[in-house]
Order: structure tokens, then sequence, then C-alpha cells
């Protein structure tokens, strides 16, 4: 579970969604109350299985010689939260961030979009790092909404997943339809998909798409 966190975190880096030691990945240690999560300030290509840290659903370090990362009390409230969510992730990608200083959903305009999120995705509200206020406004946000992603205001984005390969997959896929949306608004006002399309769409990409 630790090689793998780090080579999550590599992932993070070849899809261009973070710079410097911003951003971080966790994955929720099954059948404990506890999660690994990046440490702060530690340089991605630095990163080791050891690096890692273990920390419990209060944000206390448990496990681990380095501090845990900024966010980890907001990754320790989704967890305590949310049982259904395995993984977390944050990263400051430019587009996404974009929408997040506007404090602007990004619209359903795109069938991918329909087929990943659901719908529209949601703005979280704003909130200071350091305690867990980023993790309520995470949980308040994504509870009942089929988007695996929020764009908390003035700061960016965070995704979750049945684990954390599936959190980092919505981080991709999140940029990528940012980046998309804002372009195409370029052009002048885009059209949204409809409702009942969006439904089939992503009852069709969640339960039938790809290999069983």
């Amino acid at each position: 579970m630790r090689e793998l966190l780090v080579d999550l975190h590599r992932e993070l880096i070849r899809w261009g969604l973070v710079v410097w030691t911003a951003g971080n990945v966790s994955q929720r240690i099954p059948g404990e109350d506890l999660f690994l999560i990046k440490p702060s300030g530690v340089f991605y290509d630095a990163l080791t299985p050891e690096s890692m840290v273990v920390c419990d659903f209060e944000g206390r370090l448990v496990e681990g010689e380095l501090s845990p990362s900024s966010d980890t009390a907001a990754h320790a409230y989704v967890y305590k939260h949310m049982a259904d969510v395995g993984g977390v992730v944050h990263t400051h990608s430019t587009y996404a961030t974009a929408w997040a200083a506007r404090g602007e959903p990004i619209p359903c305009v795109l069938t991918m979009m329909a087929d990943e999120f659901g719908g529209d995705i949601p703005v979280g509200p704003f909130a200071l790092i350091g305690d867990d206020s980023i993790g309520r406004g995470i949980v308040e946000t994504l509870t009942n909404h089929r988007s695996p992603a929020v764009l908390m205001r003035n700061h960016g984005p965070f995704t979750i997943g049945k684990d954390a390969k599936a959190a980092v997959k919505a981080a991709v896929m999140l940029e990528d339809v940012a980046r998309t949306v804002h372009i195409a608004q370029q052009g002048g006002p885009v059209e949204p998909v409809d409702k009942a399309a969006i439904d089939r769409l992503y009852d069709r990409y969640q339960n039938v798409y790809g290999q069983k």
C-alpha cells in the first residue's frame, strides 16, 4: 500500500496536477480507523514507501518519522464521516483551481462529465488550512452528491474515491474537463447536457463500461 501511494503521487506529477511539494494523496487502511498520507513539504522525487505516514481519524500521527501533510485534518474528517471513501486527493491543478478561484461550479456540458461526475462539479465553502474545516466543507458538499470532486472556494480541488487510485483518476479527469469547458466558453455560451441523458450516461459508465 505504501508503494502504491508513492506511485500515485508520481501520477500527479505525470499529469501536471501539482507543482513543487503541493498536493497529496491518502489511502484508507482497510479494517482500521487509520490512513496513509504524504508527509508535509517533501519533494515528490524524494518520496519512498517508508516516508509515508500513518494517521488516525482525528488527524494524529500514529506511525512515521515525518510530519504529516498540512491537509491531514481534512482527509481524516472525510474518512471519519464518509465510510465508503477509501482514497482522497488534493491538487492545485491550474484549470480546476481557476474555477475554484471564481467560486463557480463546472457545468455538465460534456458526456465524459456525465460519465465520471454524474452532473455539475460543485463548489465547496471557503475554509482555512490547519484544522478540519476543509474536511467539513468537503463532506457537506459531496454527501448525497454523485460527483467525486469538489472545488473548495479560493483553494482548489479535492477528489474522493473507493480507493486512492480512483481518487487520482477523478483528479485527472477533473482537470481535463475544467480545461475543456473553460476553452469552450471562450467561444460563447455552452449548452448543458439534458438531465435524463446525464442519468443514463452515468449509469452506463458506472455499471457497464470497462472489463468486469
